[in-house]
Formats: C-alpha cells, structure tokens, sequence
C-alpha cells in the first residue's frame, strides 16, 4: 500500500489495545516509587498500543499487543485494514486462549494466525505440548493456518500470507 507522498518500505499504523497500561511501584525509581508508595498507587505510562505493518509484498499484519477483545477487531483491524496475518498475545493480561481464537475467528478473520505471549512453555522440542493454553488456541481456530514461534527460527511470508520458510 503506498499512499500520496508516502517513501517506499513498511508503513506502520498505530492502533487502539485495550488493556491497563500501569507499571507496578517496585518497577519506578525514587522519588517517584516514594510519591507513589502511601496511596499505594501505580505508575501510569501511555495508552496501550497494537500495530498494524503493511510490508511492500502485500502483507498486512496485526500486532495486536496485550489486549482484551474490542469492536476494533471487526472495524478497523478487518474492516479498515484488511489484515491477513494476525500475532495474538495471549497471557495473563491479554486475551485467553477462547478469546483469540474468537477474535481470529469472528472478529480479525486473518489467512494466518501467530499465538504469542503466552506466558507458559508451549512447546517441546520444536513440538507443541498438548496440555499448554497454546494447543487450546491452535485447536479453537478454524478456517486459518496456526503458525507457532520458535526461538531462533525466522519466518517468512508472502502477501497472502502463506508462510514460505521458517514454518
């Protein structure tokens, strides 16, 4: 996608998450953690934010950061967007495991899908573990390819997203 005025490479688009974005007392240094420590306050640090990366080969992925379902999915991410392939996080903040499979599969309805964040091991020797909030996510999705991130493998993708190497 190159818009009017716009320099060839990746074009990046900020988007809404929906998700508390504090940063717990024993995180800040003083003297802020001191102003904070008697109303046993949190330290807040900006909106949360999800991405949206067009690539010059046609992809369109959603970054979706640590957030809750949304409208936003539908409207923006799907309607707007056109995303087609989708890195959820899944975690203890985020979505779980029902949840993104609910936004892949009504609400973002992406080509392709990658669980991130998690929070657990979910694989074993390149394998995923049939007891993890991951296997779940991967057998609630329908319709799509599930791609699993591994340490030190990189994957490739193409405008469809149809994942070429690396999966």
């Amino acid at each position: 996608m190159k818009l009017s005025g716009q320099s060839e490479g990746v074009q990046i688009a900020l988007v809404q998450a929906d998700h508390s974005n504090n940063v717990p007392r024993s995180l800040v240094t003083d003297p802020e953690k001191a102003n904070l420590t008697p109303d046993a306050l949190t330290a807040y640090v900006g909106h949360a934010n999800g991405y949206i990366l067009n690539f010059t080969n046609g992809l369109k992925v959603y970054l979706s950061g640590d957030t809750a379902l949304m409208g936003d999915m539908k409207t923006i991410i799907n309607g707007y967007y056109h995303v087609n392939l989708a890195v959820l996080n899944m975690g203890a903040y985020a979505m779980q495991s029902e949840e993104a499979a609910y936004a892949a599969n009504e609400l973002i309805q992406p080509n392709a899908v990658i669980p991130s964040h998690a929070n657990e091991a979910a694989t074993t020797d390149g394998k995923i573990r049939s007891n993890s909030k991951t296997k779940q996510f991967v057998d609630l999705v329908r319709g799509r390819s599930v791609h699993l991130p591994l340490s030190g493998r990189t994957m490739e993708f193409d405008s469809n997203a149809k994942c070429q190497s690396g999966c």
